[in-house]
This record gives C-alpha cells, sequence and structure tokens, in this order.
C-alpha cells in the first residue's frame, strides 16, 4: 500500500499556490506545497506593490462571478490576518464613447447589476482633474473596484495555510512530476514525496514541469513604472481612484499614490517576449520607456514624465487570453492552474477556491467552463501525456 505524504501536493507557492493552500487548509485537507523561492516573492507575475482589482471586467461580464468570489475571500483572508489586503478606491474606466473597450465594461455592469456611474466629460474633467480629458471622453466608475498588495497577499495565505495545518517547502526546486499506478511524484533534490492528487500552479514554469501537455503560447514580459508627482495629495486613493484608460491611441493604467511621493501608471500591453523563464532580463533600455512617458505627458499632466523606478515581471500567455483552468483530461489526479495572461492576480481566491474543490469533491459550483484546459488539449498525443520533468524547474 502506497504511502502517501499529504492528501495534496501543491507545486508552485506563488499567487494561485498559495490560493490553493490556504482555501486547503481552511478546509482540514493536508497539504504539502513546493516553492523554488519563497511565497511572496517578485521574480514572476506578481509583485508591484499594487495591482488591480476590477469588477467591471473588459475581459467579459462572465468573470463578474469570479470576482464577487475572490473579494469575499480577499477580505476573510485580511480579516484571518489583520491586514488589509483591498482596498476598494473604486475604479475610472475612460474612454470613447462607443468603444468596444467600454461596451464591454458596460455590459458587466448591466449584467452583474454593479455598483456605478456614469460620467460624462464635464463630471469626469470636474470630479477627477487629474485627467486630461479629451473630446468623446466618457467613464465608468465602478464602485466595486481597487486595489491589491501582492506580496504581502501571497505571503501572508501562505502563512495562514501553515498555521492551519499546511506544510511549505521554499528554496526546493521540482526537478520533475512523475504519474504511477500508486501516485502522483514529485522529485526534489531532497526526495521523491508522494501524494493521491497534485495542483500544478508553477506560473510560467507550468510548461517545463508538464512539457507538450500545457497550453502556454509565450512568456510575456511586464514592466511597471513609477512616476514621481510634486502634488501627492492629488493622487492619494480617496480622490484619485484605480483607473484603466484608452484614450489616443494609449492604453494604460494607473493606481493611486502609496509611497507619497510617486504614481505608479503602466501600459497595458506586454513589453517583449521571454525566451527562458530562468533568465527574465530586469534591465529595460531607457527608449522602451518612450511610449509610456509619452501617455503620462498627454494624459495625465500632474504626474511628471519621467520614470524613476520600474519593476519586471512575466506572465504565461494562450492564444485566448484566458487561463487553464482544471483537471488534465486524460489523468484527474493533476489539477493545472496557469495562462493567466496578464489579469490572474485578482482571480486567485477563486482558483484557490476551484483547485480546492476539483481535489476534494471531483467539482466546483464557480463558473470555470471558458476556463477548461481541455479547450486546448484535444490533439494531445499519447507520447505527451507521459513525458513529465525532463529539467528542474520549480
Amino acid at each position: 500500500m502506497t504511502r502517501f505524504d499529504a492528501e495534496v501536493g501543491v507545486v508552485g507557492v506563488g499567487t494561485m499556490g498559495a490560493l490553493t493552500m490556504w482555501q486547503l487548509a481552511r478546509r482540514g485537507v493536508s497539504a504539502v506545497g513546493f516553492e523554488q523561492f519563497a511565497p511572496g516573492h517578485d521574480r514572476s507575475g506578481a509583485g508591484g506593490e499594487s495591482r488591480l482589482f476590477r469588477t467591471a471586467y473588459l475581459e467579459g461580464s462572465h468573470y463578474v462571478p469570479l470576482l464577487r468570489h475572490s473579494r469575499a475571500e480577499w477580505e476573510r483572508l485580511g480579516a484571518d490576518t489583520g491586514v488589509h489586503l483591498l482596498r476598494l478606491t473604486g475604479g475610472l474606466m475612460i474612454g470613447s464613447e462607443g468603444s468596444a473597450f467600454l461596451d464591454a465594461v458596460g455590459r458587466s455592469i448591466r449584467e452583474h447589476d454593479i455598483e456605478h456611474e456614469v460620467l460624462d466629460i464635464d463630471a469626469l474633467r470636474t470630479r477627477y482633474p487629474q485627467h486630461a480629458v479629451r473630446p468623446g471622453d466618457v467613464a465608468y466608475l465602478d464602485h466595486e473596484s481597487g486595489y491589491l498588495r501582492p506580496e504581502v497577499a501571497v505571503a501572508l495565505a501562505a502563512s495562514e495555510a501553515e498555521r492551519l495545518g499546511a506544510v511549505v517547502h521554499r528554496r526546493a526546486r521540482v526537478a520533475e512530476i512523475r504519474m504511477t499506478d500508486a501516485a502522483v511524484e514529485v522529485h526534489t533534490d531532497e526526495r521523491v514525496f508522494r501524494f493521491p492528487r497534485l495542483v500544478v500552479s508553477a506560473g510560467v514554469w507550468t510548461s517545463q514541469l508538464l512539457p507538450g501537455i500545457t497550453p502556454l503560447h509565450e512568456v510575456i514580459r511586464i514592466v511597471m513604472t513609477w512616476f514621481p508627482t510634486r502634488t501627492p495629495e492629488r493622487f492619494t486613493e480617496d480622490v484619485f481612484p484605480i483607473f484603466v484608460r484608452q484614450s489616443d491611441g494609449f492604453d494604460i493604467s494607473g493606481w493611486p499614490s502609496i509611497d507619497g511621493a510617486t504614481v505608479k501608471i503602466g501600459l497595458n500591453n506586454g513589453w517583449d517576449r521571454v525566451a527562458d523563464p530562468d533568465r527574465l532580463d530586469r534591465t529595460v533600455p531607457d527608449a522602451l520607456f518612450d511610449e509610456v512617458r509619452e501617455a503620462v505627458r498627454t494624459l495625465v499632466p500632474g504626474v511628471d514624465p519621467e520614470v524613476v523606478r520600474a519593476g519586471v515581471y512575466m506572465d504565461g500567455y494562450t492564444t485566448d487570453h484566458d487561463a487553464f483552468v482544471g483537471p488534465l483530461a486524460w489523468d484527474d489526479r493533476i489539477t493545472v492552474l496557469g495562462g493567466f495572461s496578464g489579469h490572474g492576480f485578482k482571480l486567485a481566491p477563486a482558483m484557490g477556491t476551484v483547485a480546492a474543490d476539483l481535489v476534494t469533491v471531483g467539482s466546483t459550483d464557480l463558473p470555470i467552463d471558458h476556463l477548461r484546459p481541455s479547450r486546448f488539449t484535444a490533439n494531445v498525443t499519447a507520447a505527451d501525456r507521459v513525458r513529465f520533468g525532463r529539467r528542474a524547474t520549480h
């Protein structure tokens, strides 16, 4: 009879893995996690002091139930730890009237009765003079949006899971994952661990751990940028909500000032491809800042358009920019969470709930049909299914 190390193993205790372990531990399910760095690290998809939490979701109204579940769970984690992780500042979605961007935001609002206001050009100019308004601009103010504190949120989720009985192996790289009839094996430099079920939430390293069977299309470098302001009182969270804006050919997001000196404003598109996640280039040539500098100069005139700080991250993208979440179709002992395509952090508690549901009861009530891995893997060959773990990756 096989002796298991826990009921569930979790490979990758970053954003998704930490929230999965927290959900499992709250249910009394024994779990062992493996993280090549430490929970809360900034060397992949999480980091940057603040991340957007949007409920009027331009990526699709079908995300709203997941977002509302995540909001409740972020608030629960904050209450459990005594740390205010989610700050609901409201969220401005600014664009041209009739644009596809604002139509998508409006659809989420209408279909899910999201508390909001519609601001015409005069109201936008009067209430939020920090933004340079253009003819034809209109905005939704989503009262169910704000920002999260990513590093501390992930670290606290992992530590709460440990407080409730989970085990996290830090600085533990997984060399390979093997499937046997008796167990799912996780091979590390320390030893071989065996589990009846495994969650793989290794971010951009997922396709190396499960080679040939995950639908990551590309790994994209994401750069976040901070700009100084001489009037920080105009950019505090009580007067300057988070925003997403598509105007004058620019597509940017912004956050209230956290440090009382700078404002974080960044391009929404990824910067370039990452050939090897183990060799992420965290240097940025100055010329690559030209577009975001011009966007700030044009659209946020109260901010000095010079980058004084930059943070470099990366995320795995799928061809349709929706994640893959669920069990492998040919072996449901492995549940995979990946490919969040630059918009996954806010969803992490819901994804943790989904993973915990799937590995304990085999199904979930949360709406994830649009995220099923099977939409990408119908043509996976039998040979691909056994090609697990050819190199040390996580």
